[in-house]
Parts: structure tokens; sequence; C-alpha cells
């Protein structure tokens, strides 16, 4: 066994990520307010080829260094947009028949490990660190997503989730579509 270099990784250029195909996911920050872990997020939709990033709300928008210090060149690949309301985005993606899903604990949300996804376009919403997705928001979604935990502080840190929840919408597209590279 030996560690792959960087030639050896096969990185493709930020041309070519722009015409590779994407997951059908759309990742929505709702509020977050640590621009290390928009960063970090936006790293994070790089590796899976999210299809498109929001940021809502007081969520930091690039450029900015602390933003840069963890995308490390993500925001000049990933397609994102601000938008200031988050309602109105949820709203208007509804109206484009995109199901929206909250990443949140509610007492009606579904186990991760028990989701179905399909095929079609979601949209996942991330909340705030501190106080999570936005309470108006319960009513518009389609339904909310929890990943269980066992411990005594029953959270993790947004980009944790946000890893977590990504991986497991870009796996089940691999199995269902058979496909190995988007």
């Amino acid at each position: 066994m030996k560690k792959l270099s960087m030639d050896e990784l096969g990185r493709i250029t930020p041309e070519q990520f722009k015409k590779k195909s994407k997951i059908p996911l759309i990742v929505i920050l709702d509020n977050i307010r640590s621009m290390n872990n928009v960063g970090s997020i936006f790293r994070t939709c790089d590796a899976f080829i999210v299809e498109k990033l929001y940021l809502c709300g007081i969520t930091a928008k690039p450029p900015h260094k602390d933003i840069s210090k963890t995308a490390l060149g993500a925001t000049e690949t990933i397609e994102w947009e601000y938008v200031e309301n988050v309602v109105e985005l949820v709203q208007h993606l509804k109206q484009r028949n995109i199901n929206v899903y909250l990443i949140e604990q509610t007492d009606s949300s579904i186990p991760l490990d028990q989701f179905q996804f399909s095929e079609e376009k979601i949209a996942i919403v991330l909340g705030n660190e501190v106080f999570g997705v936005s309470e108006a928001l319960l009513p518009l979604c389609d339904g909310a997503i929890e990943i269980q935990q066992f411990g005594t502080k029953h959270s993790l840190n947004v980009t944790i989730v946000a890893g977590i929840v990504i991986w497991e919408r870009f796996k089940a597209l691999i199995r269902e579509t058979s496909i190995h590279c988007f």
C-alpha cells in the first residue's frame, strides 16, 4: 500500500467539473454562522458533484478568506446562489416540483438509514449551528430526515451532517443507476 500522489489522484480541472453531470441534489444552508462551515460544505458539494448550493439568511457568501480557507477552490466549481429569504426559496423550489427535506430532529423525522432516495432531484436544508432550521420551514417541506445519534449530545456539526447526507444521496444514486462516475 502507498499513498497516492497528486498526479495519481486523477483530479479534473474546474472547467471539466463544470461540464460534468451532477447529482440531482440541491443543498440549502439556512443561517449558517460559521464561514469555516460554509467553506467546508462547498468542498463536500464539490467532492460529490452536487448540482447547486444555496446560501440563505445570515450565511456568509464568497469571496471571503475564512470561506476560502476550507473550500480550497470549491467556490469556483460549485454552482451557488445567495437568496436572502429561505422560505421564499423553498416555496419556489416546491413550485418547480422539487421535494424539499429538512435535515432536522422533529417528532416525525425519518431516520436517514430508512429514507428512500429516488433518482429524482431533491433539496435538503441544513440549519443554523445552534437553532437548527428556521421554524417557518416545517410546514412547507416534504419531511425531515434525521441522523440517529446514541450518545449524550444528540447534535453533530453541520459540516458532518452535510457530509453524511450528501454521501448517502450519492451512494444511493450509484446503486440505483449502476453508474460509478457521473
